[in-house]
């Protein structure tokens, strides 16, 4: 398959592997590079298979959880203003969080996936609808007791992560995570990125798809029986109904209302184009605008979660290495290994990647519509990543 658009000199040899990769993909995907603000990889391959038209450069995909790098950044760019302290009690901004035995957890915490909230507790009634929107389900993250003590453990927040954020950034500066982003991020650089998207755009989407068959409730039900975990356990029964949510949530974001709703964790819509400038901004000057200073990046890029583990009996349910977290950014490990330490950024659900490197001043972003995912092996399609690194050394 040959994939179309622009390389610059130098850079064939990541042209050739993400087309490479592509032709083994039934799908579509769009690949973005930027090396010091300026754009050096910007190409695209394959089909929208659901529309059955190009996958073009035009193409819009739900990046997943690549959305929660723009959630960190939006979070950043307020804490530069003196609105947010990480090291700060989230009581400090929202005191009605202090419910549950919560009253110590510090905003780091929300964003390192170590708050001990990774989802709800099922009697807790919280339906997929709600998830579209945190003030539907805000009251039950106050009132939940975490499952650990806050800082003591580390394992993902697929959905809660967005919704914890969204409150304190509310909290501090009356909008929500969507709203800054439009603001402070999308407009400012004129990004194809949104969360919530407009219906203007909504006829460039290319929806996902599976490969395979997707997880469903009955085998995720056997992946915990096969890990001898107690189900009658609350922390078992939280993560469970968490990723029955988060799959189902996926689904739902194929359809109008699922992407428009506001989801700060997962359902940004965008193009590796945009995706890719967002982190060159953050990390320098692209056409007169830089997000946060260097400070800031060194910062968030910093790992907060090195000796943290699943809490309990949960080890068996991380599937692969351990995650790896800075300030709401994910740093590299074996299964999403972007250009080494520090690398930082976040990956999506069913390949999507987005990813910063200061030191060789590169920011990247792959979106695709296939959903490949493995919990223990790096994307397939992710071949040019090497490439990359061989360039710019």
């Amino acid at each position: 398959m040959n994939a179309e658009g622009y390389v610059a000199r130098g850079y064939e040899g990541v042209r050739d592997a993400f087309a490479s990769a592509q032709a083994n993909d039934e799908g579509g995907g769009q690949l973005c590079v930027y090396r010091h603000g300026e754009k050096v990889v910007d190409l695209w391959a394959g089909r929208d298979k659901v529309n059955d038209r190009p996958y073009g450069q035009d193409a819009l995909t739900v990046i997943m959880s690549c959305t929660k790098g723009a959630t960190a950044t939006v979070v950043h760019i307020l804490a530069e203003r003196g609105l947010i302290d990480y090291e700060a009690p989230v009581t400090d901004y929202w005191p009605e969080f202090a419910a549950g035995g919560k009253g110590d957890a510090r905003i780091w915490h929300l964003m390192s996936h170590s708050v001990g909230l990774p989802g709800f507790d099922p009697e807790a009634g919280v339906t997929l609808g709600d998830l579209f929107y945190p003030e539907r389900h805000i009251a039950a993250l106050e009132a939940m007791a975490p499952v650990w003590k806050p800082g003591a453990s580390c394992l993902y927040h697929p959905l809660t992560y967005g919704s914890l954020l969204n409150e304190v950034v509310k909290r501090v500066s009356g909008k929500s995570v969507a709203q800054v982003f439009e603001e402070e991020v999308r407009a400012p650089l004129g990004l194809d990125f949104w969360i919530g998207l407009p219906e203007a755009q909504d006829h460039r989407v290319a929806p996902h798809f599976y490969a395979t068959a997707g997880l469903d409730g009955k085998q995720l039900l056997a992946l915990i029986a096969g890990a001898e975990i107690d189900l009658s356990n609350r922390l078992a029964r939280v993560i469970l109904h968490s990723i029955e949510q988060t799959v189902e949530l996926i689904d739902d974001m194929n359809n109008r209302a699922g992407r428009a709703a506001n989801v700060p964790a997962g359902n940004g819509v965008a193009d590796a184009a945009s995706l890719a400038r967002m982190y060159a901004a953050v990390i320098g000057e692209v056409d007169g605008v830089r997000l946060l200073r260097p400070e800031t990046v060194e910062n968030a890029r910093t790992l907060r979660t090195g000796s943290m583990a699943p809490a309990g009996e949960l080890g068996p349910l991380q599937m692969g290495p351990p995650m790896r977290y800075g300030l709401g950014y994910e740093l590299p490990r074996a299964t999403t290994p972007m250009l080494g330490e520090g690398t930082f950024g976040h990956a999506g659900a069913g390949g999507r990647l987005g990813f910063a490197h200061p030191e060789s001043g590169v920011a990247a972003a792959y979106v695709a519509n296939t959903m490949i995912s493995s919990p223990t092996d790096p994307d397939p399609r992710w071949a040019w990543v090497g490439e990359l690194a061989k360039v710019v050394g």
